[in-house]
């Protein structure tokens, strides 16, 4: 099967860029985007100068609990930037959202309480809320997290927005936000 159907049986449509998007990506920007892929796994991902964006992680059901999953993440940790990705909101209907974020917390990731983000799906029309988790070497601040998630949003998920879809994502600005007061519910407390 190929690499991005993988992925698309994988992840929501309202979470997924389309094909020609990443391919565009791997394409057009191979200094920055990044596919890794296995027989039983896809890690797609952006390395910057000073950070790593996950994009993408799927591990095949057959070869979870094998620890392939912490093998992709040590790898992507060994580079010394801290790591970003955005998780689904614990959806009890939905296990793997709770399985996902377990995993991320054995990883050491932590969860950047005072970033908001939301976005309108260009392939439902809804809006949907994501969480940012964050691993850091060197205690980064959720301010750097923050600005980091702008400029990927921007270079990344926002790239060539309209000519693939139609029409272009909200700005960075209505998207993403960060407040000072962190509030009190960690998400990775909750589980």
């Amino acid at each position: 099967m190929h690499w991005y159907e993988k992925l698309n049986q994988y992840f929501p449509i309202e979470e997924m860029k389309s094909r020609e998007h990443m391919e565009t990506l791997l394409k057009e920007r191979p200094d920055i985007y990044h596919k890794d892929e296995g027989p039983h796994h896809v890690l797609m991902y952006a390395e910057l100068d000073d950070f790593v964006f996950i994009d993408y992680l799927f591990v095949s059901k057959d070869a979870r609990g094998q620890g392939l999953g912490h093998k992709l993440i040590e790898k992507l940790k060994k580079k010394g930037k801290p790591i970003i990705l955005e998780v689904e909101p614990i959806n009890y209907e939905d296990t793997d959202t709770e399985k996902r974020l377990h995993f991320y917390k054995r990883e050491g990731f932590e969860h950047a309480q005072s970033i908001g983000y939301s976005r309108r799906s260009l392939a439902t029309k809804e809006t949907n809320s994501m969480e940012i988790l964050y691993w850091s070497p060197s205690n980064e601040s959720e301010e750097m997290i923050f600005n980091a998630m702008k400029k990927t949003y921007k270079m990344i998920h926002t790239y060539k927005d309209k000519h693939f879809y139609g029409e272009s994502y909200e700005p960075v600005q209505e998207v993403l936000t960060f407040k000072e007061d962190k509030p009190s519910q960690n998400l990775l407390d909750e589980i």
